[in-house]
């Protein structure tokens, strides 16, 4: 009970102070004497110069009470100064402010939970006070480290411990409003505060019972849950300091978000923290999650160290930071994005192989194979942050990224790509490769382009198509994916799935439209690389049925999007010589893959017969399909890609009926307008520079002229030899013995980018001149004498490679001045 002073001594006590203790009741249970608190308000707001009196005072009387564990008085004392604060709004309550956070301080650094929840409530009250002019001295440095605390309250009894807590939240929530908005104010933006306020509210958020794991933003607690719930306390206090971070203090929020979730483990399992910045990014301001993407990036060069699942935990996180970024604004961390994603590909794919070269011959545990699994973890995982990322940026930057992904992709025998694999041996750089193209086929999943060439520019096609892309079959698989991505520009491809015989092609409705003069101009130039690729492809041992499915799509979507007549009769020539490359099986293919390339050529046979409605080209084609129906199902896509699909013992007895007949085709195609010369000339793929940079046996080993002379009735002596062998050096040399070594490699160079890029019909029509030129010019020197013989004395070959084109007889010759030319 206070001490009472006698009525002298009280008459020469001051005003104020006289009006302070009648405010106080003889027992503290009545409460505030609201008659005497009235007339100290009055006498506040009257004499404002007298406020920081009337503070210190109550300050002096709460202090003693609080010493003295008269709880009673102290309640009484925190009501009195949160009124006056209330009332009064002057310039002269800044050193009441004082006195009011003196005592706030006192009640906090009180041992009972009663008390601090008392300060706390008075401190919330204040901070909801709009002040005229700031404070620059005040410094709350003592209230963020108290309230702090009190978040991480561990009460014995629980309800004691919930409600400290929600005491703590309540006040850092009250002195980020207080203190966040003024620049000119002693912020708490500094790393100091940050990494207490932070952490203190990660650690209540922790508690949800549940955690949304949608991809929408989580929802935002309930007004009763903010009252009652320390985790919803604490994720709306979270919302509100995001929301009131700037440009130049993102950063100090989001460092301790990592902290925490490091120090506490929390990124394997991930769910809590993919929820915690799920809330960042759609609490921050639009304009700043680059921001917050960049922070991710740099924690995860940071742990590059740490175990698959912790890496892949962060990796995930960043797929929920940039699923959410990717609708707004991106920044300029597009390309440091994805850098840093490939480099981390990389990283995961050398511990992967490391840990296979340096695991010993039959010891492998089961650590190893978890360890393995995880590193595929983490490849997934960073994959499908490409692959969503990609997806949903603008076309003229998701090209870029094509090119930049493109480019990363380690092909044999050229540094153009910039990835380190010298760490990673044979194997890791084909897991290498086949990761980057399962990136670059995310990245090109729903690119539409409005010409080919857009889509698939030199600088691009070029590398994709590489030989060193065809050493496996999975990989050639992915290339012809982010071919398809990249052609289907009118979503055919899903009618298309499955290789099979169509009945009728009307029934799918394929969309097309008129193929524009660019797109004829793509295929005037980079076609037979296409065909190549898909006729070397066809060829593969390794091949299995998705890789012939993929073919098929490959030359039904270059029908549908890119083919006019020309390049009709050119798929079609491709077709006939895949048909006879199984059937006189030179590279010696087992018998499911020589059926698989006859079924492959019937099914597109039948399609492409039916797109262009030639009524006598769909009789033979579907003559044929119902003779392979009777008599060689194997040959037929619905039988050889069955299970357990009984196999011929041998394929070289056949009835022609039984192929595809290029007479057949050329008359049918030609008295409906088509040009059919072409068809009368075999396909042979181009030889490419990478043929010979690759591991693979080159297609062409020599291109040569033989002239073989094995005449019976010329003179032996008049025979130099029975073989001349004139090659395209030999030539050159006895023309042009004077010109210099540089002209020689220019010439060779020109040769064979002419025999590379140039179309298939200039280069026949300028060898064939260049045939008759030489034959006229032998003829002349060597007085070449032509009458019919008996039996030819002689023959004329060329050859190429492997494949023999002509033989013609070679008559009696005369040598009366034999000579060297």
């Amino acid at each position: 009970m206070p001490t009472r002073v006698c009525c002298c001594c009280s008459a020469l006590r001051p005003r104020y102070k006289r009006l302070v203790d009648n405010i106080f009741p003889e027992d503290p249970k009545d409460g505030l004497v609201k008659a005497d608190m009235e007339k100290l308000t009055f006498y506040a707001v009257s004499a404002p110069e007298k406020l920081d009196r009337i503070g210190s005072y109550l300050a002096e009387r709460l202090s003693r009470d609080v010493v003295r564990h008269r709880s009673g008085y102290v309640l009484i004392a925190m009501e009195a100064l949160d009124q006056l604060l209330m009332a009064c709004h002057s310039q002269s309550i800044k050193p009441f402010v004082e006195s009011f956070l003196h005592m706030v301080a006192k009640l906090l650094e009180s041992g009972e939970p009663k008390l601090q929840v008392l300060g706390t409530n008075s401190f919330v009250k204040f901070a909801n006070i709009e002040e005229d002019t700031p404070s620059y001295h005040r410094r709350y440095d003592f209230f963020v480290s108290r309230f702090s605390a009190m978040c991480h309250s561990c009460h014995s009894d629980p309800e004691t411990r919930t409600e400290i807590r929600i005491a703590g939240i309540r006040g850092i929530q009250g002195v980020v409003r207080k203190t966040v908005n003024d620049e000119l104010r002693a912020t708490i933006w500094e790393p100091q505060h940050m990494d207490k306020i932070v952490p203190s509210l990660l650690f209540n958020m922790q508690k949800t019972e549940e955690v949304d794991s949608r991809i929408g933003p989580p929802p935002s607690p309930s007004a009763a849950d903010k009252e009652e719930n320390p985790a919803a306390l604490a994720e709306n206090c979270f919302r509100e300091l995001l929301g009131r971070a700037t440009f130049g203090n993102m950063n100090n929020a989001v460092r301790p978000v990592f902290a925490h979730l490091d120090h506490h483990k929390l990124w394997d399992p991930n769910e809590f923290a993919a929820h915690c910045f799920k809330i960042i990014m759609y609490s921050i301001q639009a304009q700043y999650s680059h921001h917050v993407i960049q922070e991710i990036l740099g924690h995860l060069d940071a742990r590059k160290k740490d175990s698959p699942r912790v890496r892949a935990g962060i990796i995930q996180v960043l797929l929920e930071a940039v699923a959410i970024a990717a609708k707004g604004s991106i920044g300029p961390t597009v390309l440091e994005v994805f850098n840093t994603l490939l480099k981390h590909l990389r990283l995961s794919v050398e511990f992967e192989a490391n840990d296979l070269q340096g695991e010993p011959v039959g010891s492998a545990n089961l650590n190893t194979s978890t360890k393995d699994n995880d590193e595929k973890i983490v490849q997934n995982a960073i994959i499908q942050t490409i692959g969503f990322f990609g997806s949903n940026l603008p076309d003229y930057q998701r090209s870029e990224i094509m090119m930049f992904i493109m480019g990363k992709v380690p092909v044999f025998g050229t540094s153009t790509h910039t990835l380190d694999i010298s760490q990673l041996g044979d194997l890791g750089t084909r897991r290498i490769q086949i990761m980057l193209l399962r990136s670059l086929l995310m990245v090109t999943s729903g690119y539409k382009a409005k010409t080919i060439v857009t889509a698939l520019p030199g600088s691009f096609l070029d590398p994709l198509l590489s030989p060193s892309l065809m050493e496996d079959y999975e990989l050639r698989q992915l290339v012809l994916e982010v071919m398809h991505n990249l052609m289907d520009r009118h979503d055919n491809r899903a009618k298309l799935r499955g290789i099979r015989i169509i009945p009728d092609v009307a029934d799918l409705k394929i969309k097309r439209e008129k193929i524009c003069r660019q797109d004829a101009s793509f295929m005037k130039k980079n076609g037979q690389q296409l065909y190549r690729h898909i006729y070397l492809g066809c060829k593969e041992e390794d091949n299995v049925q998705k890789n012939y499915e993929l073919l098929y799509t490959s030359l039904a979507l270059i029908t549908i999007e890119l083919a006019n007549e020309e390049v009709v009769i050119d798929l079609i020539r491709l077709a006939i010589a895949l048909q006879d490359s199984a059937i006189i099986n030179e590279d010696s293919l087992p018998a499911f893959h020589r059926c698989g390339i006859m079924a492959l050529v019937a099914a597109y046979l039948n399609f492409v017969s039916q797109m262009i409605a030639v009524p006598a080209f769909c009789q033979h084609v579907s003559k044929v399909i119902e003779i392979r129906t009777m008599e060689a199902p194997y040959f037929l896509p619905e039988h050889i890609f069955r299970d357990k699909c009984m196999l011929p013992k041998s394929l070289e007895k056949h009835d022609k009926n039984l192929y595809f007949l290029t007479n057949k085709i050329a008359e049918s195609l030609g008295g409906s307008g088509y040009s059919v010369e072409k068809l009368s000339v075999p396909y042979v793929p181009q030889v490419t520079d990478e043929d010979r940079l690759s591991r693979r046996k080159s297609i062409v080993d020599t291109v040569s002229i033989q002239v073989d002379i094995l005449p019976s009735s010329v003179p032996s002596d008049d025979v130099v030899s029975n073989t001349e062998e004139i090659t395209f050096e030999a030539l050159k040399k006895a023309i042009d013995t004077s010109g210099t070594e540089e002209q020689e490699k220019e010439k060779r160079r020109l040769v064979i980018e002419k025999f590379q890029k140039a179309p298939f019909e200039e280069i026949a029509a300028q060898c064939e001149s260049k045939a008759n030129l030489l034959h006229d010019r032998l003829a002349q020197i060597l007085e070449l004498t032509i009458r019919p013989p008996p039996s030819p004395s002689g023959t004329l070959t060329i050859t190429s490679g492997h494949a023999q084109y002509q033989s013609v007889p070679v008559y009696e010759m005369k040598f009366p001045d034999l000579c060297v030319y």
